[in-house]
């Protein structure tokens, strides 16, 4: 057996120049994800291209079709090789790769979807006649005569045939078409004065409309609006607060909902830079931060945020799919979002989104039984079987919480207190309608306000206990609550080391009155082991009052004084954010008149 020459090796590889193809097909692995991704960059060519109506047609998901027509600009026939070029673009001329103005600006969408797919443009721009131009798998055809009024019409076929590899992680025809979905909902929201047309030509027929949102008039605020309401829905609109606000070189604009109106996911915000959408995490952060006073950390905010600045402020080239930026700034951006959103939601008052009292009537809607049958026609029943008495006894047990109230009351925006109900509930008359309170979560978000300003002012007052409160903790929970002693210092909350794995409470926050020590101490553990150092220090603060508010606050089972019930309004009325709880809950239901007249059939 011949052994090897351990002198001579493998030879060395050979350095080579890549032909074009390959090269495109390789950048299209950044550009074009998916179909979806596609869809966007070909729709953010129309609108760089001054489009006001925009139609996508998609099939099998945009798999197998996607074409997009928009009235542009349009393209001269001796331009369309050069659009086929890699890193060739009209938006810039390279001299200032910061300055730009434009949603496409790499030059690499045309020539990548074009080594991936079948593609054809069709353009025509003023004063030239109508060219086209097909590129399939990298190989370009000569441009021919073709008919056309104006713009451009970009068709894409049999996406990723040159890379069937890549045709494997394509997710379903309708998780595709739901992507697609989004992006084109996204690109509308960042142009109100635009038209939109989506649509599904799977199969045969003309196809379905999937999605319009017609050009908004008006000035930008009323037309992002009018837009909101047609992309997100009319009780995103209803229920958001606009947003204007500026600082050091930037602008915030858009709308915000209320906490009242969150989600259980992300998936209802849409950020922006200088209309470009992007998915940016400090941006996130910042949205969620805004709202960490009014949510619990299941929720999430519902929101459509623009941030404008100078080009020089931002750099938007950090990826080729243009879906990150990087701030000069980031703190200042951050600070701004913080600052605009909570001094909106306090602008809000007590008010609580208008889908809470929605939720309410459908839930009281009784369900269809057949004919309706009116009381004079039921068959009435023998005094024997008891159904009269049974009622009035109902009658009697709530009447007996129901304090008098005076008919000459004066109006106010949550009413006069007409009784407590399962002695948790407040109802209150309104001019309009009624108001139903959960006294309890109510009371802890006045309690919670309070003990802010208190804390911004000098501090919580705090108030001895006559005998020290000594509870027994865990190794590692004793340590954790000794760590933050300071802190809760000020909340008016003061614990010493006493023995073992024990702790003494000496003195707890005035304003709660009597509470109960050891099971504030346990809530304050859980909410330092559920963000430990994660959260900012002013973050981790309000979160620990949060905690400490909730128990001082009315507790529900307890009956309540005429007075107290109207003292416990009035001061909504005079609190903002009291329209939810600490933890984003409704503390009340507001239901009109009409509303109750429609659930009894008497409209």
């Amino acid at each position: 057996m011949a052994h090897p020459d351990p002198n001579i090796g493998p030879p060395a590889p050979v350095i080579r120049q890549l032909d074009a193809a390959a090269i495109n097909r390789i950048a299209a692995g950044e550009v074009v994800e998916r179909p979806a991704s596609a869809v966007k960059e070909l729709v953010e060519n129309a609108i760089d291209a001054g489009a006001r109506r925009i139609t996508v047609d998609y099939a099998d998901g945009g798999k197998t079709l996607i074409r997009v027509t928009d009235d542009g600009c349009g393209m001269a026939g001796h331009d369309l090789p050069l659009a086929l070029s890699r890193h060739a673009t009209s938006k810039i001329d390279g001299t200032d790769l910061l300055n730009i103005h434009s949603f496409g600006f790499r030059g690499e969408a045309l020539p990548s979807l074009g080594a991936v797919g079948r593609l054809t443009i069709t353009s025509r721009a003023a004063g030239h006649d109508g060219a086209e131009i097909t590129v399939s798998g990298g190989q370009a055809s000569a441009v021919r005569p073709a008919a056309l009024n104006g713009g451009t019409v970009v068709t894409l076929r049999d996406l990723f045939y040159a890379t069937p590899a890549r045709l494997k992680f394509l997710r379903t025809d309708r998780a595709e078409a739901q992507a697609i979905g989004d992006v084109i909902k996204r690109l509308a929201m960042a142009e109100p004065f635009v038209r939109f047309v989506l649509r599904d030509v799977s199969g045969d027929g003309a196809g379905r409309e999937v999605f319009r949102a017609d050009a908004e008039q008006g000035d930008l605020f009323e037309a992002l609006r009018g837009r909101l309401r047609q992309v997100l829905g009319a009780d995103f609109a209803q229920n958001a607060l606009a947003i204007d606000a500026q600082r050091e070189g930037f602008h915030l604009t858009g709308f915000a909902a209320l906490p009242t109106y969150s989600r259980g996911s992300a998936v209802a915000q849409y950020l922006f830079v200088n209309g470009r959408p992007v998915r940016d995490k400090m941006l996130i952060g910042a949205l969620r931060g805004a709202y960490s006073d009014f949510l619990s950390r299941d929720r999430h905010p519902a929101a459509a945020l623009f941030v404008d600045c100078e080009g020089a402020l931002v750099d938007v080239n950090v990826h080729p799919a243009k879906s990150e930026v990087r701030f000069r700034e980031p703190g200042v951006v951050r600070g701004l979002i913080v600052s605009a959103l909570r001094h909106a939601l306090a602008g809000a008052g007590h008010r609580a989104s208008s889908t809470v009292a929605d939720a309410t009537l459908g839930a009281m809607t009784p369900e269809p039984v057949g004919a309706r049958v009116y009381q004079m026609d039921r068959p009435r029943a023998a005094p024997s079987q008891g159904g009269f008495a049974e009622t009035a006894g109902m009658w009697a047990q709530i009447v007996e919480h129901v304090e008098p109230v005076e008919d000459d009351a004066p109006e106010y925006p949550l009413g006069t207190a007409r009784g407590q109900v399962h002695e948790n509930y407040i109802i209150a008359q309104t001019a309009t309608g009624m108001v139903i309170v959960d006294q309890h979560a109510a009371h802890e978000r006045l309690v919670y306000e309070r003990l802010k300003v208190q804390m911004s002012e000098n501090g919580v007052a705090a108030q001895a206990l006559l005998i020290p409160e000594i509870i027994a903790l865990s190794a590692g929970d004793r340590a954790q609550i000794l760590e933050v002693a300071d802190d809760l210092g000020r909340f008016g909350l003061t614990i010493e080391p006493f023995g073992g794995d024990a702790i003494a409470v000496r003195e707890t926050p005035a304003i709660l009155g009597e509470v109960d020590a050891k099971a504030m101490i346990l809530d304050i553990l859980d909410e330092l082991a559920g963000d430990g150092d994660s959260l900012l220090v002013q973050a981790r603060v309000e979160a620990i009052l949060s905690r400490v508010a909730c128990h001082g606050s009315i507790r529900s089972g307890r009956r309540m004084r005429a007075e107290e019930m109207n003292a416990l309004l009035r001061e909504m009325e005079a609190t903002p954010h009291s329209g939810q709880c600490n933890h984003g809950r409704p503390t009340y239901v507001e239901l009109k008149l009409s509303d109750i007249e429609r659930l009894f059939g008497r409209t």
